[in-house]
């Protein structure tokens, strides 16, 4: 078994894998995190990332086309020598047997990195991959506070940057949905705290507070607010603009679950509270929410609540088995079938 416990990742992407093995399984439903440790494992392999024959890219539909092309570019030698890395992009096609063939063939001084999605524990890719002593699965999920409070201190430090503790707590709790969109508001902040000038180079709360906004929980809480809110055609919209940028349909469900939940456990709990009062019992809520907050806690009552969970769990579980495209489908799908009751228990 060669899957990577959560937990040794970071340490074991830092120092390199063993170069003898040849292929490495990247996947998970952050789909930022994901490609960052794949560009790294690509990159990190070869003298020099720029050079085509060095570090080949390869989409995972054309590899599905031509199964037999990863062991040939495998056993290329590169223009000028040296070793080589094949990169793998996602795909929606089954491309398990390239890689498959790869592993049963001889590899010298190269690495393939395939990029994948949320694979589900039986999906083909992961399985052989996990199976096999020639491969690594190194899974990619949400970042904890921990792994959060580390790539903000490296990211800074990268930058000439210090950041005090508070400052750092508060950051972390705001990120954490997707590694590209918590990148971009710790380049944000490293921008703007380094631009205001003076020999003081660390970073602060103000500096915090003044340039970062919740990324990973204002994109979902403004469509998950519209689905429960009852409001179909936002949901629509926003899913297409969400899906374009790149969101995960996995992440959407999931997130979309937890605020049933946390809806009906708020319900139970506060059996004889108005709306109002249970509002101020959520940690965290950001002002601009309470309104639609307080609608939600008082159109849905728990036997309804109940239902959502289990229609959005049934979702959660059908998208992690599915293909992108299929995912995608099935989380809007699910979402618009939240925003009809919600439609229907405010008329």
């Amino acid at each position: 078994m060669t899957a990577v416990k959560a937990g040794e990742i970071e340490g074991l992407i830092r120092r390199g894998p063993d170069p003898r093995i040849p292929v490495i399984l990247v996947y998970g439903p952050d789909t930022g995190l994901v490609t960052e440790r794949a560009r790294k494992l690509a990159e990190d392999f070869v003298d020099d990332p720029a050079d085509p024959f060095a570090l080949v890219r390869i989409d995972g539909d054309a590899l599905a086309a031509d199964p037999g092309r990863l062991c040939d570019e495998a056993g290329t030698m590169g223009l000028f020598g040296g070793r080589r890395s094949i990169w793998v992009r996602p795909g929606t096609r089954n491309y398990a047997p390239a890689v498959e063939a790869v592993l049963g063939a001889t590899v010298a001084d190269a690495r393939i990195v395939v990029e994948a999605g949320d694979l589900a524990k039986n999906n083909p890719l992961r399985t052989l991959c996990e199976r096999s002593p020639k491969a690594l699965a190194i899974p990619c999920y949400a970042d904890d506070e921990r792994t959060l409070s580390d790539l903000i201190e490296r990211t800074l430090q990268e930058r000439g940057l210090r950041i005090d503790r508070a400052a750092r707590e508060v950051l972390a709790r705001s990120l954490g949905g997707d590694r590209r969109a918590s990148l971009m508001e710790i380049e944000k902040l490293a921008l703007y705290a380094g631009g205001e000038g003076g020999g003081d180079k660390t970073v602060t709360l103000d500096h915090v507070e003044a340039i970062t906004s919740d990324v990973a929980a204002s994109v979902l809480n403004t469509l998950i607010d519209a689905a429960f809110d009852g409001r179909r055609d936002a949901v629509e919209r926003d899913y297409r603009r969400f899906r374009h940028e790149g969101l995960d349909p996995g992440v959407v469900l999931g997130s979309a679950l937890r605020h049933a939940l946390t809806l009906l456990t708020t319900r139970l709990d506060n059996p004889d509270k108005t709306p109002a009062m249970m509002v101020a019992t959520w940690r965290g809520l950001h002002f601009k929410r309470k309104a639609s907050i307080e609608g939600q806690l008082g159109a849905w009552p728990p036997g309804t609540l109940r239902q959502a969970v289990a229609a959005l769990q049934a979702a959660v579980l059908a998208c992690r088995r599915a293909e992108p495209d299929l995912a995608h489908a099935l989380a809007s799908a699910a979402l618009l079938r939240v925003a009809e009751a919600g439609a229907r228990r405010r008329r």
